[in-house]
């Protein structure tokens, strides 16, 4: 009975002993932002440009050894050779952003022709540390967790203190309740003073009355026909009103 040949091993990984090839490794798992991963011996052998980017990025445990870029390696293609990966179907990676040398965006997607492509998920490498990035779904969702958090733990703290009061205000029921005396808070003061005083200099000033018509004279109230108490015997007409005493309308004669 023939026996199965040994595994084989990933591109790149060798066995200078001559016993059998290690398994290769398995595709990466969906949901790896728990972790980061760093070889600082090949970042102080080799710079982290857009060339060798993606040879320091198949180190990482993020890399998906059956993508069509490990097939344009085995063939001694540059594996982000966009020409070739048109021409393929499956997984592949895409350098999306590029700000060398502190950020490179990987963008891991799924072709199934020369235009159509699905994304699937981002890794970003920041100094040399290689991160997937979160979705979207589970940024929101652990916001609104943080959010709901706050928003429950300041409740449970007023309800404390409410209820430390009642408790107070219980105690003191047959006691005589002294009058407390009304304290200025003067910082409170000067602050409404400041947004008065900056209101006024935003809004515009009101604009002058309209002028009286031609002719025109207030009508005598009850207090002029009796006349004011003035020793000297000036008259003295009570002001009016700039804006509801404009006197009748002047009619045009024809």
């Amino acid at each position: 009975m023939a026996t199965p040949p040994p595994p084989t091993a990933p591109p790149g990984i060798g066995n200078f002993e001559g016993g059998p090839l290690p398994a290769a490794p398995q595709p990466p798992g969906t949901d790896m932002t728990g972790i980061c991963f760093r070889d600082q011996l090949w970042l102080n052998t080799y710079p982290l440009d857009r060339n060798l980017v993606f040879d320091y990025f198949a180190l990482s445990p993020f890399y998906d050894w059956t993508c069509n870029n490990e097939q344009l390696r085995m063939r001694s293609i540059h594996p982000l050779d966009l020409s070739q990966l048109s021409k393929m179907t499956g997984i592949e990676y895409m350098l999306n952003e590029v700000m060398e040398p502190h950020l490179f965006v990987f963008r891991k997607q799924k072709r199934d022709g020369p235009e159509k492509v699905t994304p699937m998920l981002t890794y970003y490498i920041l100094d040399g540390s290689i991160y997937q990035a979160p979705q979207l779904c589970n940024v929101f969702a652990a916001r609104v967790s943080r959010a709901l958090y706050y928003i429950s733990k300041a409740f449970t703290t007023a309800s404390s203190k409410l209820e430390k009061i009642g408790y107070v205000d219980s105690e003191n029921e047959g006691e005589e309740v002294k009058p407390a005396k009304e304290t200025i808070n003067f910082k409170e003061v000067k602050r409404v003073d400041h947004i008065l005083a900056s209101l006024q200099r935003k809004l515009p000033p009101a604009p002058p009355p309209p002028p009286f018509p031609e002719g025109y004279a207030p009508a005598p109230t009850a207090e002029t026909e009796k006349g004011p108490e003035n020793p000297l015997g000036e008259s003295q007409q009570p002001p009016a009103d700039p804006i509801i005493d404009q006197g009748p309308a002047k009619r045009m004669k024809f």
